[in-house]
């Protein structure tokens, strides 16, 4: 018999399973302020008055905003809990996402854009450490594949809302429903969860955050926002890149949405590797960054003498691209798992610095230069990312300043 207090294996089972939906429902929400404003730009920027360059600068702002923010609300997190900190989140997301549909003004949009990436950057950490406290580390490739999944699910549904909301009842709608499905999710997130802990694995070594492990992680930050920097700017930017390729909108934002599903399919599918294999997380991850930088080129290519490149380099610049977050994620918390919320704050504000310059830089270029020229700046980016992670990699076990 079960001891008093303690929950049978089958129950654990279904309250990890429970677990990673309401982490992977948690990062839905995280996201889907930032790719609303993307998918719906070209309603939105006719109404407000904003075009490439604003978008490109609406984001930047946002994740500027959650860059700032991202060691802070990492703390508080793990001072409040994961739980708290998710239902919370997800609640005043909804208000934002509320705010952003009533505005009337682009800098009002600016103000709530800029909002909206502070509580990003606290869910974040939040679901990570959810995660390591809440899954067995077994299915911690899976469940951090599904957890990341929840960002192009939300690139997904932000797609869709193009032909289903935006160009049928107004782009304004979209937000409102958008603000229903985060305080719903609010509200289901449970206070309290029985502990699995009687069922873990006996957790991987724990190495604490010295000076060292800092250094490192500002080293694996950089290039994670290299990798992310790309992937940012074809977030924001597919929609209107297949639209200026003489696509209809509608199909544009489907085609989004396609790319979407192929990085979460991957997402998951290399987080279930994780669970299985012994190869280098991060090297893994390097080498989706290396077909990103192909998939770049396709696209460059594609707006000069091959349109047919075009849907296949945007899937596969979701996919390879945009498809290694989660496990990077995953590679950090299980070097930190003791302070795994610190550990991806601190490589966070990589991301988010990334997220902030690519869609900026993207957005200029387009609007000065042309697509081509962007690609091939993100081409760059993608590939600098990756020769720095596979630096980071080697430095986790031997760094040059301990010799």
């Amino acid at each position: 018999m079960s001891a008093p207090g303690s929950v049978t294996p089958a129950a654990a089972e279904r309250l990890s399973r429970g677990d990673v939906w309401a982490a992977v429902a948690s990062s839905v929400i995280s996201s889907l302020a930032v790719f609303m404003v993307a998918a719906l730009a070209l309603q939105m920027g006719a109404s407000l008055g904003f075009g490439a360059a604003g978008l490109g600068f609406a984001v930047s702002l946002y994740y500027l905003s959650a860059a700032i923010a991202s060691i802070p609300l990492s703390r508080v997190v793990e001072a409040i809990g994961s739980l708290r900190a998710m239902r919370w989140g997800c609640a005043l997301m909804g208000v934002l996402l509320i705010l952003a549909g009533a505005t009337p003004t682009f800098s009002g949009l600016l103000v709530v854009i800029a909002l909206a990436g502070s509580v990003s950057a606290g869910l974040q950490p939040a679901t990570n450490l959810f995660i390591v406290r809440r899954i067995p580390p077994a299915s911690q490739g899976f469940a951090f594949g599904i957890k990341q999944a929840a960002v192009p699910i939300a690139v997904l549904v932000a797609g869709l809302s193009v032909p289903a909301i935006a160009l049928t009842i107004g782009w304004r709608w979209g937000f409102v429903v958008a603000a229903v499905i985060a305080w719903t999710i609010s509200a289901a997130l449970p206070a309290s969860r029985t502990s699995l802990a009687e069922y873990r694995a006996a957790p991987p070594r724990v190495d604490g955050l010295g000076h060292s492990g800092v250094r490192i992680l500002v080293w694996l930050a950089v290039g994670f926002g290299f990798g992310v920097a790309a992937a940012s700017a074809l977030s924001a930017f597919a929609v209107t890149a297949v639209v200026a390729a003489d696509i209809d909108n509608g199909l544009a934002g489907l085609i989004a949405g396609l790319g979407g599903c192929a990085a979460a399919i991957v997402r998951v599918g290399i987080g279930v590797h994780a669970d299985r294999g012994r190869t280098s997380h991060l090297a893994v991850v390097a080498t989706m960054l290396g077909l990103g930088t192909i998939a770049y080129l396709m696209l460059a290519v594609s707006t000069l003498t091959l349109p047919m490149l075009l849907i296949p380099g945007i899937i596969l610049a979701f996919g390879a691209g945009w498809g290694w977050n989660g496990l990077f994620n995953l590679a950090i918390v299980r070097r930190y798992p003791s302070q795994a919320a610190r550990a991806t704050g601190i490589t966070s504000v990589g991301a988010r610095t990334g997220g902030v310059v690519g869609p900026a830089v993207f957005g200029v270029v387009v609007t000065h230069g042309s697509y081509t020229l962007a690609w091939l700046i993100a081409a760059a980016s993608a590939t600098i990312g990756a020769l720095l992670i596979l630096i980071g990699r080697r430095w986790l076990d031997t760094p040059p300043w301990a010799a």
